[in-house]
C-alpha cells in the first residue's frame, strides 16, 4: 500500500464506518493540498485491491474497510516472513528488534492463540526458532 493509500485507509479504519470521498478529502486537506479526483481514484484503487467495499449512495459511493488495520499489519508481516529463505532466523531477528513491551504483547498473543488448555513449562517465554 502506498503512502497516499495508507493515509486514506488510516481515516477509513479510524472512523470505522462507511465514508464518502468528500469526508476523506476534507480531512486530508488539513494536512496537504489534494484534489477530489485524486481521493476518488485512491478509493477506487483500494476497492479494486479488495481493501474497501463500496455501496452506491445517489451518484457517489460510501466506502468501508473490508478488514481491520491489525489484519492488514498481520498480512504484511506474514508476507515478509514467508519470503524469507530462513523463516526461523527471520523470526529470531524480528524478536531481537522488539522492545520489552512488544515482546510482552507477543507473549499475550501466543497465550490467546494457544488457548487456556495449553500449559507449558514457561508460559511467559517467547518461543525459540523451533517454536519451543
Amino acid at each position: 500500500m502506498g503512502e497516499l493509500e495508507d493515509a486514506v485507509m488510516t481515516r477509513v479504519w479510524k472512523w470505522n464506518r462507511p465514508v464518502t470521498v468528500r469526508e476523506v478529502l476534507e480531512d486530508l486537506q488539513q494536512e496537504r493540498s489534494i484534489a477530489y479526483t485524486t481521493v476518488m481514484t485512491v478509493l477506487d484503487n483500494l476497492h479494486q485491491k479488495g481493501w474497501v467495499r463500496r455501496e452506491a449512495e445517489g451518484r457517489a459511493y460510501r466506502y468501508e474497510a473490508v478488514s481491520t488495520r491489525a489484519a492488514y499489519a498481520a498480512a504484511l508481516m506474514n508476507d515478509a516472513w514467508s519470503q524469507s529463505d530462513n523463516p526461523a532466523a527471520a523470526l529470531v531477528a524480528f524478536f531481537g528488534m522488539m522492545s520489552e513491551e512488544q515482546r510482552q504483547a507477543l507473549r499475550d498473543a501466543i497465550r490467546i492463540v494457544q488457548g487456556p488448555e495449553t500449559s507449558g513449562p514457561n508460559p511467559g517465554s517467547v518461543p525459540d526458532a523451533d517454536g519451543r
